[in-house]
């Protein structure tokens, strides 16, 4: 259970009751046909923006557009006494053991003044020191002078490893009341926009533009920034004042060392501290540290045995060596540090130190310096009183406020791993991994109280994931699928998006691709609940094809409605490689409208653009897809380089279409079949002739080499007088360049009747005497023979099923068709004369 809310079951055996009873089974229903009990899911559902978030701890977080009705309440203002009991909640716990000592400000009255004067005139302050130079409390001191001065009071945050976004949520937190409501980015701004308070932040970790961004965005706001000056400095538009905080003077770091000992200094003691002052150059942090290794002479002078392996929580054992007997203070002098232990006392102070407190600074280092809990102590440690070993740690100088909780103070994590505190730090951040993946799993832990210790979770993992060690990537999955959960539905989703990353990558180095496919699709889902819709495509999309390829189908049809949102939130198609056949896909896609099931014939999935995509002369206009429709052909990129090979598809058929009328009307070749038109299709209700509007199924133009052709009889040409329906029209070409199909006649030149056929070269048929009289009958009256060669007998119909040789390509869903005139079975070709 959770260790900071211990109930009254702890107390006593389970069959010690005042009745006489026994405690009923935890597990009354885990015996039934010898199945142990499912462990309840943790299913929590907040609204981001206008999305509904389910986090789901099984298949994945459910992401949909918020439901009419279910949008969530507006944000309230806290009142003054609800933002202090705010701060409280977010404020470092106080550690086990006697209170600590209050310490004063030296030399640092001015710095104070001139901050809170530049803070009420709504100035911006940076207050730039190096670390250990008492930041934290000038920033308490120069807070709670303020704290009148705007209408929302101070906010207090932390800026360390936290993002100009992390801190825009944690002030609009500090100032509304939005219980399972983390807002959009619009809204956001427009809510930090309305805040008026001074805002302290402490540890800055961010600045440049992100810095920028941030004065930008809360216009209203004054800030203090405490920072390092290794930090980048923010754009010359900022209009932020610069303040430098230097170290103590000589005096003022004697005065600050009698106060930590509690008692006046000696001349060898003040010797000592000089030097010590010219070696630190002045920085608070080392003289509270110095003092707190005299206190601890002063102790061995009175007790030796004070700092022996036996600390007051573990009794002496009988056979342990006898106690020798005090000397008095005159005879014992412990000497004082060295000036190098003096500037480095981390590794000198913690050897005085309880076996628990070190062992809690081995677990500390293997965390990277977060400190965890104390009431996660004894369980880590496996000491009962282990959770008083934050009460020693910090009153030593060793430990700094850090948000709601402690970490190591400046420069210590460095000598302590020097000091040899970092062997077997990989096995210490396991143990972690372990005990926090059980706490966070545990029902009675709220998703609050797991965002408080993020930051030692994700040092945990953070320290496992590159380990080589065999089992160490497996127990940063176990957590980081523990805690990714919890993270998100507490609102902590910087960390969150650290978990997930760890746990992507762990799962990753140890193969477990079921769990590499959960954090994918996770990290889709964050990047889609933050607006990020490109990442969201392909964290999904991964996610997606990892399931699919484990056959987990409840995963991908969660991993598909996500990915359905992305497409309807970017307008655009989803890539046609993550639909699989027999999947029941929800609807993802859209159609355009006529597009036959299945997608156009003949084109293909995808197309590789190799070459620069060609100009399409006549493209196909389909009209623009219906919002919410069903299935697409292509998406996304590849849909362009499907149009382009589309399109240069259709530029060849037309090429060929083109290609085979002019061959069919220009001049030939020689040895080619000459296919004269006689007779074309109309409208007529007499004529059995095909519809104008109606390719023929004919048989396609020959195209063998002239010398495998079968010999052709000749067919003399029969003139005839073009008319308006029910006669025959001439060709798809005429003399005058007249196109085909109007209703302008044209007059073919007749054809000698003492002509012999064709030439012998197979080319066209040219007349040996040309007409003396052409014909000149109007459209309107019916064709009339000529002097010249009248004709005996004339065509009125042709037979049925001959081919038309007549070429249309005027789009692309039109066809070739061809006819020719050739003698029907039984007629003499010759016998063209009465």
């Amino acid at each position: 259970m959770d260790p900071t809310h211990q109930g009254p079951e702890e107390y006593g055996p389970e069959h010690d009751r005042s009745d006489g009873r026994r405690r009923p089974s935890r597990e009354s229903n885990a015996a039934d046909f010898g199945q142990p009990a499912p462990q309840q899911v943790r299913v929590v559902q907040l609204t981001a923006g206008d999305l509904l978030l389910t986090v789901n701890p099984v298949d994945g977080s459910e992401v949909e557009a918020c439901p009419p009705g279910a949008e969530p309440a507006a944000p309230v203002r806290r009142t003054p006494a609800d933002r202090a009991d705010h701060e409280r909640a977010g404020a470092p716990p106080v550690p086990a053991g006697p209170p600590a000592l209050q310490l004063p400000l030296l030399e640092r009255q001015e710095e104070r003044e001139r901050l809170v004067g530049l803070l009420a005139r709504g100035r911006s302050v940076r207050l730039t020191g190096q670390a250990g130079s008492g930041r934290t409390a000038l920033l308490a001191a120069v807070a709670a002078d303020c704290a009148d001065l705007a209408p929302d009071g101070v906010v207090r945050l932390n800026g360390h490893r936290r993002t100009a976004a992390d801190l825009l949520y944690g002030l609009f937190d500090a100032i509304h009341h939005a219980p399972l409501h983390r807002p959009g980015p619009e809204e956001l701004l427009a809510l930090v926009r309305s805040i008026g308070a001074v805002v302290v932040i402490d540890d800055l970790e961010i600045g440049g533009a992100a810095l920028d961004g941030l004065l930008e965005a809360t216009p209203e706001c004054a800030f203090l920034l405490g920072t390092t000056p290794d930090l980048t400095a923010p754009g010359a538009d900022a209009r932020l004042e610069e303040v430098l905080l230097a170290g103590l003077g000589r005096s003022a770091s004697l005065e600050l060392l009698e106060k930590v000992v509690e008692r006046p200094l000696t001349e060898e003691e003040r010797n000592w501290a000089g030097d010590l002052w010219f070696e630190s150059e002045g920085l608070p942090l080392r003289f509270v540290q110095a003092g707190s290794l005299l206190r601890q002479r002063d102790l061995l002078n009175t007790d030796p045995t004070a700092f022996d392996e036996y600390d007051y929580f573990e009794p002496r054992p009988d056979d342990a060596p006898p106690v020798p007997e005090a000397p008095t203070p005159e005879t014992l002098d412990v000497p004082l540090p060295s000036l190098g232990e003096g500037a480095a006392p981390a590794v000198l102070l913690a050897s005085r130190l309880s076996e628990a407190a070190r062992e809690t600074l081995r677990f500390t280092v293997a965390l990277g310096g977060e400190v965890p809990h104390q009431a996660h102590l004894p369980a880590l440690v496996g000491d009962t009183h282990a959770d008083a070993a934050l009460g020693e740690l910090a009153s030593c100088g060793l430990l700094s406020p850090a948000g709601p909780r402690y970490r190591l103070a400046a420069g210590v994590l460095a000598q302590l791993e020097a000091g040899g505190y970092a062997e077997g730090a990989a096995a210490h951040a396991r143990t972690a991994a372990q005990h926090y993946a059980w706490w966070i799993s545990h029902p009675s832990v709220t998703p609050q109280r797991a965002a408080a210790e993020a930051d030692a979770v994700v040092a945990a993992m953070g320290r496992l994931v590159p380990d080589g060690e065999a089992g160490q990537a497996s127990a940063a999955v176990l957590l980081a699928r523990s805690a990714a959960p919890a993270l998100a539905a507490g609102l902590s989703w910087g960390a969150w998006e650290k978990a997930l990353r760890a746990g992507q990558e762990a799962a990753r180095i140890a193969g477990e691709v079921a769990e590499e496919a959960y954090f994918h699709h996770e990290l889709g889902v964050l990047a889609l609940c933050t607006g990020n819709l490109d990442r969201a495509r392909t964290e999904l999309e991964t996610s997606i094809s990892m399931r699919g390829a484990l056959a987990d189908k409840s995963g991908a049809v969660a991993g598909r409605r996500a990915l359905a949102l992305v497409t309807d939130r970017s307008g655009g198609l989803v890539s046609p490689g993550l639909v699989q056949a027999g999947d029941d896909i929800p609807a993802v896609h859209q159609d355009f409208p006529g597009t036959p099931p299945g997608g156009f014939p003949g084109l293909p999935p995808f197309v590789r653009q190799e070459e620069e995509p060609t100009t399409v002369a006549a493209p196909l206009n389909v009209p623009a897809p219906k919002r919410g429709g069903g299935r697409a052909i292509l998406g996304g990129a590849r849909r362009n380089l499907a149009a382009a090979g589309a399109g240069a598809l259709l530029v060849g058929v037309l090429g060929t279409v083109v290609a085979l009328g002019l061959a069919a009307n220009g001049p030939e070749a020689p040895g080619s079949r000459n296919v004269t038109t006689e007779q074309s299709a109309t409208e007529g209700a007499t004529d059995d002739g095909l519809p104008a509007d109606e390719p023929d199924q004919g048989p396609a133009p020959d195209d063998r080499t002239p010398g495998d052709e079968a010999p052709v009889e000749p067919v003399p040409s029969v003139p005839v007088a073009p008319t308006t329906s029910g006669s025959p029209s001439p060709g798809p070409s005429s003399p005058d360049g007249s196109p085909p199909g109007t209703d302008e006649p044209s007059s073919p030149p007749p054809t000698d009747p003492t002509s012999d056929g064709p030439s012998p070269s197979g080319g066209p048929t040219t007349p040996t005497k040309p007409p003396t009289t052409p014909p000149t009958t109007p459209p309107t009256t019916p064709p009339t023979e000529t002097p010249t060669t009248p004709p005996t007998e004339t065509p009125t119909e042709e037979p049925p099923g001959e081919p038309d040789t007549s070429t249309s390509a005027s789009g692309p869903a039109e066809s070739v068709s061809a006819s020719a005139s050739a003698p029907t079975a039984g007629d003499d070709p010759t016998e063209t004369d009465a």
